[in-house]
């Protein structure tokens, strides 16, 4: 069902890079959508983000009041969980704001010997909006992982938009938003939603960044609105690569791929490995193992359209590939992955070993799972505290160190022909 490849093939790397293309870009018909949507919101605020709830999500509401939880609500959720659920949720967002305590930037200066004063400061961002799918998905995982840096950053105020349509809440989500302590939540979605929050209404105010997953149209529109607001990132399909050798359990390679596979049909599930036997031991175990699945035609779509079973020369050349990939989720299952890790430069997540899975990243591992896909992890990073935070520069010049600087600045601003740049600096320049 997977293809197989070899990295001694011809046109391996032209296979490669065909497998990994994917294009970004909306269709027309879903771009013309968004740019009314925004446009109207713009304008129309309260009104449009209502008619557009009605006509998108089922929900009559007449004022925006209707669409807005109570905190007590919230709370309602959360002590309505089972005991289970309710601990797994607890125990996830305590290790996932431990993990992010230790993000966190402080501000800093040094003074130079004639007193000049060079610094940076740290600051929150004022307000976030939080963008969470709704409905009958159910996603408190990405509740924790959005808000809870948030809120170690400091941010004042967040905001979290979900839709619910046809008035279908998931109790999970409310629970996570309660627990993680967000501060207004919305029953709104789509491009209306993040237009809502980025160019603010009578009700919902302008925030200064927009964070979360959500559908073709929320993508659309969130990169739309970028400049206007900050927003975390464009996502792609999901990804995991996993490099392999034969001390791996086949059935739990096989498992790990279809993990990532049925997320939906563009997710992309790779399997890096030097032995061609254990390649074929994980084919038979995709066999095997399919047939029990819930999301069978979502994970056999995945597989067949953009996964891969990869014969590589040694664990060295699965680094490389693995660097030229630059995925979303690296998972090393080998016996000895420590000296794989020092030489990977480029992976979202380095799941280490063979107990690692990456869906205990995805839940409860600690670090955060919104992760740079599309082979962006070559220039970008996981979401973290430090995308809730912002750096201003300090610069404190001292008499003495007018005295340095003027002269360099004034032969630098002359030189560009900025006469009058050049003149602010020579008036602090003391005659001598």
């Amino acid at each position: 069902m997977m293809r197989r490849l070899a990295t001694s093939s011809p046109d391996f790397i032209a296979t490669l890079d065909a497998l990994l293309a994917f294009d970004h870009a909306t269709d027309e018909g879903i771009e013309r959508t968004v740019a009314e949507i925004l446009a109207r919101v713009r304008v129309e605020g309260d009104a449009a983000v209502l008619d557009c709830t009605r006509r998108f999500d089922g929900l009559d509401a007449v004022r925006m009041a209707e669409l807005e939880l109570s905190q007590a609500e919230l709370a309602a959720a959360l002590d309505s969980l089972p005991a289970a659920q309710r601990q797994a949720l607890e125990a996830a967002a305590a290790r996932v704001r431990s993990y992010h305590q230790r993000q966190k930037m402080e501000s800093w200066s040094y003074t130079e010997a004639d007193g000049t004063r060079l610094g940076q400061k740290i600051t929150p961002l004022d307000r976030v909006g939080l963008y969470v799918p709704g409905g009958k998905a159910a996603y408190p995982s990405s509740v924790l992982m959005n808000a809870l840096p948030a809120k170690v950053a400091g941010v004042t105020e967040l905001i979290m938009v979900v839709p619910t349509p046809r008035g279908e809440k998931n109790a999970l989500v409310l629970a996570a938003a309660c627990l993680v302590g967000v501060d207004r939540v919305f029953t709104i979605g789509g491009a209306q939603a993040v237009a809502a929050l980025a160019y603010g209404t009578q009700t919902i105010p302008q925030v200064d960044k927009i964070v979360g997953p959500g559908n073709a149209y929320v993508a659309a529109a969130k990169r739309r609105v970028f400049g206007t607001v900050g927003i975390d990132m464009i996502a792609g399909p999901s990804e995991v690569l996993v490099i392999a050798d034969a001390s791996a359990n086949p059935d739990w390679v096989a498992m790990d791929l279809f993990a990532q596979a049925e997320h939906d049909e563009l997710a992309q599930s790779i399997l890096l490995c030097p032995d061609a036997a254990f390649i074929d031991r994980v084919a038979a175990s995709i066999e095997k193992l399919l047939p029990a699945m819930p999301r069978r035609a979502v994970i056999e779509a995945s597989l067949k359209g953009r996964g891969a079973l990869i014969q590589v020369a040694d664990l060295d050349e699965a680094c490389a590939i693995a660097n030229r990939i630059a995925p979303e989720h690296l998972e090393l299952a080998v016996a000895e992955p420590q000296p794989l890790v020092d030489k990977i430069r480029h992976a979202g997540a380095i799941f280490i070993g063979h107990y690692t899975s990456e869906s205990l990243g995805d839940y409860c591992a600690g670090p955060n799972h919104v992760l740079p896909t599309s082979r962006s992890a070559r220039f970008s990073s996981p979401l973290g505290v430090y995308d809730f935070q912002k750096r201003s520069s300090l610069i404190e010049v001292s008499a003495a160190g007018a005295q340095t600087l003027g002269p360099i600045a004034a032969t630098l601003a002359h030189g560009e022909g900025l006469t009058a740049h050049a003149r602010a600096a020579e008036l602090r320049i003391t005659q001598r």
